[in-house]
């Protein structure tokens, strides 16, 4: 005979005072419990990757300066530039296409029409 034969047939038992609890509020009880506050935040953080920023040959520093020189406001342009990430090392890489504004040698970015800043030292390309 087994251990629970006796109750094993049995019907469940239900309480005169208090109603039963229901279904979507019993599983909130076995929700896990997050003891430590902010380390879901911080696993998802440093599982996030970020790339490195590309060091061109001076052959290509020479080929993108020549394709700057040539750039002139009103133009039309596809810019790839890296931006760095703001909580950890590396960053992306992206592209902003606009039409030109400006070429700001003394603060070394140029500026679209949109507002967006690029700063010349990142540019990895302009199309």
């Amino acid at each position: 005979m087994g251990n629970y034969d006796d109750i094993i047939d049995l019907p469940h038992p239900t309480s005169e005072r208090h109603p039963r609890m229901p279904m979507a509020n019993r599983a909130a009880q076995f929700s896990p419990f997050a003891a430590l506050s902010g380390y879901d935040d911080a696993v998802k953080e440093t599982a996030r990757l970020t790339d490195g920023k590309i060091d061109l040959t001076e052959e290509e520093k020479s080929i993108l300066d020549a394709r700057l020189q040539r750039l002139t406001p009103g133009e039309n342009a596809a810019i790839i530039y890296f931006q760095p990430d703001a909580r950890k090392q590396g960053g992306a890489y992206l592209t902003a296409s606009g039409e030109v504004k400006r070429i700001d040698g003394a603060a070394r970015e140029i500026v679209l029409m949109d507002g967006r800043r690029i700063p010349i030292d990142d540019i990895l390309e302009v199309g």
